[in-house]
């Protein structure tokens, strides 16, 4: 099992985005979700960056170098994969 420090940024919500919040990693592309609350975005958010980097592992693709070890600060997400 891998642990993963992700850096996401986090939008407020806006008219165009359906007054949702929207998350996303941006070292992983196409890791973006949305929800009605930051805590329900980030929940979200994490399931689908665990799923993006399970599915690389599995295809033997290499992940971004920028991911990094076991660490949570504010502004970061932890995935153990």
């Amino acid at each position: 099992m891998d642990i993963y420090q992700l850096n996401y940024v986090l939008h407020e919500p806006t008219e165009d985005q359906g007054w949702m919040y929207q998350g996303e990693v941006p070292v992983l592309q196409g890791c973006v979700a949305w929800g009605d609350s930051p805590e329900e975005t980030l929940k979200s958010l994490l399931t689908v960056a665990q799923t993006i980097i399970e599915v690389c592992m599995e295809d033997g693709q290499e992940l971004p170098p920028e991911l990094t070890p076991l660490c949570s600060p504010e502004g970061t997400l932890t995935a153990t994969v």
